[in-house]
């Protein structure tokens, strides 16, 4: 039996909706199912009564619900236990981040936090934006920074967790210039001629993002998918190479677009994204004083510069 099953199994109780709790638990509404099912085998009995809508538990199911509540608690209070043993720890703020907020944005950002929130000691956890939110939902991080679109939107219980928003920036199509400095390739291109795109793998947040981009414009844009990957730095790598057109963060380029080793492939096609970072709230058996202070330092931070300027769009 894994824990994961009994906080699906909790989240279930509590929303007493399975599409709802597959939104929460960000898994598919199948592999959710899947997953209570695999419980229900585990405890040799039903838990759900799938006979009523909403969804009710069984008097088997209401016993375990008492029972898992307790046992996740038990479990998060060891951990931070057996946290606390290390001084260390306890000061190091661990961070879920995308790959290419990591590699991009979060440096930066870091540098900037300096002057009002003094020395960060951080761990870096950078992953795919499905499995950073994951390491959110699980409490296996302190803060997560992830993107965010109203047509891709990270669905984090409110009453749970905690957002500031940090600014944001522009995705865009970006190919490799021609010896004149030119687009080597120019959107929207021809059913005869398609344009070599590079895109992300099935499933990646910017992927999605991509897809919606590309929706909004109806069967005017003809692409012909040549390479996939679901990090933007291998689709920058593949840009820079000539290899064809990709949709890449704003963050990811300017250096490149400085150095003219980059240029637009043309205007319109872009989605201007929210950068957005979540912590879950603190309770009385679940805290840490390095993030508490952190998540304080940074409000008053971002406060101060909302007072000054509205959060920035990076823009290539």
């Amino acid at each position: 039996m894994e824990t994961k099953w009994l906080e699906d199994f909790v989240s279930l109780a509590e929303t007493r909706s399975f599409s709802r709790s597959a939104q929460l638990r960000h898994v598919t509404q199948p592999a959710f199912s899947r997953r209570i099912q695999s419980l229900e085998a585990w405890a040799g009995t039903d838990l759900v009564d799938r006979s009523s809508y909403p969804t009710r538990l069984t008097p088997a199911g209401k016993t375990l619900y008492d029972q898992a509540l307790e046992m996740l608690h038990a479990l998060q209070s060891t951990r931070a236990m057996l946290r606390a043993h290390t001084a260390a720890a306890q000061d190091v703020i661990e961070f879920a981040v995308p790959h290419t907020l990591a590699f991009t944005f979060f440096p930066a950002w870091l540098s900037s936090l300096r002057e009002s929130c003094g020395p960060i000691k951080t761990r870096l956890i950078a992953l795919n934006v499905h499995d950073a939110v994951l390491r959110m939902v699980e409490g296996s991080c302190d803060v997560l920074i992830t993107y965010h679109h109203a047509s891709q939107p990270i669905q984090l219980d409110s009453e749970r967790y905690e957002m500031l928003l940090l600014g944001g920036e522009l995705l865009s199509p970006f190919v490799k210039p021609d010896a004149e400095g030119k687009p080597a390739y120019r959107l929207p291109g021809t059913s005869t001629q398609p344009i070599p795109y590079l895109g992300y793998a099935p499933g990646a947040y910017l992927g999605r993002a991509v897809d919606t981009i590309l929706k909004q414009q109806g069967a005017g844009v003809c692409l012909d998918r040549v390479y996939e990957t679901d990090m933007a730095e291998g689709l920058k790598a593949m840009a820079l190479e000539g290899h064809g057109l990709a949709f890449l963060p704003a963050s990811a380029v300017r250096k490149e677009l400085r150095a003219n080793k980059l240029v637009s492939a043309g205007a319109g096609l872009e989605m201007a994204l929210e950068i957005r970072i979540y912590r879950e709230r603190p309770t009385a058996g679940r805290t840490k004083r390095a993030a508490d202070r952190f998540w304080d330092d940074l409000q008053l931070h971002l406060q101060s510069a909302a007072q000054s300027s509205p959060a920035p769009v990076l823009r290539a």
